[in-house]
């Protein structure tokens, strides 16, 4: 941009002349410190003050002009602080400011005095080679620019309050059922000097620019929090119900779930976040509650040995195991509820059984009956009857593995009426009563005299106190001194597989009056051998006992206990094989004696051997 003044400056008609003159006294070779005298006095003469030729700002020649025409030129040419635009950004918003209203200004009267000063100072040599190299090839000033940073300052404040925000935290909680939430905030604060620093090379350039504000971001741990806030609302919406099979289900109601729900703050590393948590020592309390209900062990499948196949056949498959998996439970509990499920399975570990619904024979080495042996019990009552099968169902398919203990009392329980038994006659106290499971000692006996003959290793073994006529009846009985009883807990028979091949047992009432036990497995070469003591110290029971029972009639007289001979009876086992003896046993048992007893109704005439009866003085 040039201005040109609006009054043409005086002498000019002068500035030719000169010029030839300078020439003239160059090339006549005039000695220089006259001319220069001449020179300067000429100039200073004819530009009085007006800047000299060949000076000048902003592209113009101010050669003659004065110092108010030079300050109206400047004004008009530098417009930038006034004209100029600075677009100060922050993301999408923007804000538009004059360098001006930044704190730019241009210097004019300074610069006017610099324009002024030109030839016009220092020494005499000084002031002609000015005046000469303005004359001759110009002399042009930059603008001298002013940037008053407390202006810049004030404006960047105001911004400054428009955009600076505190940082905070997003939050997450429950008021019973209810969720209750609010987002986070980043902070945010303008840097004021950083910013400053960043507009002077723009302001200094006198260019129109836009300018990224520098703002400091400190963003919250957690920015957002509705989503989970959305996800607590759905899980609380509806009861949580846990499923399983063959049992439940359970409910859990929505105050219950909220009591159980934790927020806690993850991260997926590189961002932070709630979660939503159950509170695994609550539910780990409530689902402990359930497991024992829930757990079921694994039962190896039912099977009895086909005798013509020689395989075995299927009686009852076999169980799998299950346990409940608390903290796998607790996991699909979250899982299932965050992805909108209410109705949720309980999670189990499950353990197979050793023998499976397609175990053969051949898998399990059995093979051929290694011990068979019959009980009888003619005369029992039909309640005998019953608990002897009852009982002896027990057994039946059972598997023992090599190395497996056989308890009676792990394998029958509780023993009672609600567990499927009758009364029946029992030794109880000395006496013979009825009580619930009367016949059981039937079934030990057999299963005792079945391992003994087997070969296999007897752990426990408890006689009965007197003789029963049952245990000494039917073909091939041993005699006395091979019975066992069992009072479930306290008193058991145990015996071991000690061999190497799985063991079958099956049990079968027959005409109810015989019980029969076999043992199927495969012949390890095992030889038993055995003796009795027979009879020993026998000992004869006291004279019979007569005793009234006023539930009886008049001359009725019934025997309820039969006299039995006290004694001693040693057994001795031994069990080899290919020579080497594997059991060596002894079983020791002694009978007391057990007198018979009678009971009578009222009035009646009791015969003369009856002697004085029970309770007369």
């Amino acid at each position: 941009m040039s201005v040109t003044p609006t009054t043409a400056p005086p002498m000019q008609r002068f500035s030719g002349a000169l010029r030839n003159a300078l020439i003239g006294i160059a090339a006549a070779g005039l000695v220089i410190l006259s001319g220069a005298a001449i020179v300067l006095v000429g100039m200073r003469y004819a530009y009085s003050n007006m800047a000299l030729p060949g000076v000048g700002a902003a592209g113009m020649n101010l050669a003659g002009w004065s110092a108010e025409q030079i300050e109206t030129g400047l004004w008009a040419a530098y417009d930038y602080p006034q004209a100029g635009r600075i677009s100060l950004r922050d993301g999408d918003r923007y804000w538009e400011a004059r360098p001006n209203d930044l704190g730019l200004t241009i210097d004019v009267p300074f610069m006017t005095q610099q324009l002024l000063a030109i030839g016009r100072s220092g020494s005499l040599p000084q002031m002609l080679r000015a005046q000469i190299e303005a004359w001759y090839r110009g002399i042009q000033i930059p603008p001298r620019l002013v940037f008053d940073e407390r202006v810049a300052d004030f404006q960047l404040q105001a911004l400054a309050d428009l955009i600076d925000q505190p940082m905070l935290e997003a939050s997450l909680s429950l008021s019973g059922v209810e969720v209750e939430f609010h987002n986070g905030q980043i902070g945010r604060e303008l840097d004021i000097e950083a910013t400053k620093n960043a507009l002077i090379p723009f302001l200094t350039s006198m260019q129109d620019s836009t300018i990224d504000l520098v703002i400091h971001e400190t963003p919250p741990v957690v920015l957002d929090a509705s989503v989970q806030a959305d996800a607590a609302e759905r899980i609380l919406s509806q009861p949580l119900i846990l499923t399983a099979e063959d049992a439940g289900p359970w409910t859990i109601d929505p105050v219950e779930l909220a009591s159980m729900m934790r927020f806690v703050i993850s991260t997926d590393g590189a961002t932070s976040f709630f979660q939503i948590e159950l509170d695994h020592e609550a539910l780990t309390t409530f689902l402990a509650l359930l497991a024992p209900d829930l757990a079921r062990q694994p039962e190896n499948a039912r099977v009895i040995f086909n005798d013509d196949t020689r395989e075995l056949d299927l009686m009852t498959p076999a169980v799998i195991g299950r346990s409940l998996d608390i903290d796998a439970t607790i996991e699909a509990v979250r899982e299932g509820l965050l992805a909108g499920e209410h109705q949720i399975p309980i999670v189990f570990e499950y353990t197979d059984p050793a023998v499976t619904d397609d175990t053969t024979a051949a898998d399990l080495g059995i093979t051929e009956a290694v011990s068979v042996v019959s009980t009888f019990f003619y005369g029992s009552s039909s309640a005998r009857v019953h608990n002897i099968k009852t009982a002896s169902s027990a057994f039946h398919g059972m598997l023992i593995p090599p190395g497996g203990t056989v308890s009676m009392a792990e394998i029958l329980g509780e023993i009672s009426l609600d567990t499927g038994y009758r009364e029946a006659l029992i030794i109880y106290d000395g006496r013979t009563v009825q009580g619930a499971g009367g016949g059981v000692c039937q079934v030990s006996t057999t299963l005792f005299r079945t391992a003994f003959f087997g070969g296999y290793q007897i752990d426990k073994r408890y006689p009965h106190a007197y003789r029963v006529r049952y245990y000494e009846t039917g073909t091939g009985s041993p005699g006395p001194g091979l019975d066992a009883t069992v009072f479930v807990p306290r008193v058991d028979f145990q015996f071991t597989n000690d061999t190497e091949f799985w063991l079958l047992m099956e049990t079968y009432v027959y005409n109810n009056n015989q019980l029969q036990w076999k043992f199927y497995s495969s012949s390890d070469g095992r030889q038993v051998n055995w003796s009795s003591s027979g009879p020993q110290n026998v000992k004869q029971p006291d004279p019979p006992l007569y005793r009234e029972n006023p539930e009886l009639d008049t001359g009725v007289i019934k025997q309820v206990e039969w006299e039995a001979e006290g004694m001693d009876v040693v057994v001795y086992r031994t069990v080899t094989r290919l020579g080497e003896v594997l059991h060596e046993d002894t079983f020791r048992t002694r009978y007391l004696p057990w007198q018979a007893v009678y009971e009578y109704g009222p009035g009646t005439e009791l015969p003369p051997e009856a002697g004085e009866p029970e309770g007369s003085e």
